[in-house]
């Protein structure tokens, strides 16, 4: 039994680790392969607002990204659509979420990671999916990448209690891999009825991923950051200004990217000062 429970606790150890594949012996030229057509990009993959609140300026653009259209050939994506539209607060689209149980995801996670902050608030962030400590503390961006979000948040006035922010998936996906385009579109419904019911003047998506996912392209987030982008979703009044970010994980790992994050704070900045 020391042998099988030491063994366990090696496989646990390396899951937290993000260990998620096998190394063979000998070395596999990955540009080579069939399909590899570019180096994959580094970086980790409540109610409406208040009457009142000032109409947002929208940065027109010659090519308006939208959120993407339902994926119904997915089973229990339509399952999803129809129970996330049903649902008239974020309080109750958490309910709906803890007990949805479509998504594998779901079953290999310690808890549900739903969402932070202020769900009033002009600014909402969206990332990629929780980790090793978000999916302990079932609170989404509470690791390093979280603490250096909130210092980044900080620089420009912004705390949990001025933003909120959520997650493409709301389960952490085994070692920490990218989640499927099936986890995805499972959790994409309960998403994008987040956005409408929060309705933020300003939604930040925090890498490559949750900007592609959100915005329904298929660009690298090295080349939509720094640009004000639009959402749009059919219940959506109004569209909502998008400025995508580097995720926090990347600037962890490239400091040299933190200028770039800089400035795109400093434009999140301005846009809220301007009204």
């Amino acid at each position: 039994m020391t042998d099988v429970q030491n063994a366990r606790e090696a496989l646990v150890w390396q899951l937290e680790a993000g260990i998620d594949e096998c190394v063979g012996e000998d070395p596999v030229n990955r540009l080579a392969e069939a399909g590899v057509a570019a180096v994959v990009e580094t970086e980790e993959a409540a109610e409406r607002q208040p009457a009142g609140r000032a109409a947002r300026r929208i940065e027109t653009r010659p090519e308006k990204a939208s959120a993407p259209a339902p994926q119904t050939e997915v089973p229990g994506v339509q399952s999803a659509w129809d129970l996330a539209a049903a649902c008239g607060s974020v309080e109750e689209l958490e309910a709906a979420v803890r007990g949805f149980d479509e998504c594998a995801l779901k079953k290999t996670a310690t808890n549900t990671v739903f969402s932070d902050g202020n769900p009033t608030a002009k600014v909402m962030f969206v990332g990629e999916a929780p980790g090793a400590d978000e999916d302990r503390q079932g609170k989404p961006f509470v690791g390093p990448s979280g603490q250096l979000l909130d210092k980044m948040a900080a620089s420009i006035g912004l705390d949990r209690t001025s933003f909120y922010i959520t997650n493409i998936v709301f389960w952490r996906p085994p070692g920490n891999r990218n989640p499927t385009t099936n986890e995805i579109a499972l959790c994409l419904p309960y998403v994008e009825r987040q956005i409408e019911l929060v309705d933020p003047d300003i939604l930040i998506p925090l890498g490559g991923l949750a900007a592609k996912t959100l915005l329904g392209v298929q660009q690298g987030i090295t080349k939509l950051r720094g640009k004000w982008q639009i959402y749009q979703s059919k219940n959506l009044a109004t569209p909502i200004n998008v400025m995508p970010f580097l995720h926090p994980a990347y600037l962890l790992r490239s400091p040299s990217a933190k200028k770039d994050a800089w400035q795109d704070l400093l434009a999140v900045k301005n846009k809220l000062n301007a009204g």
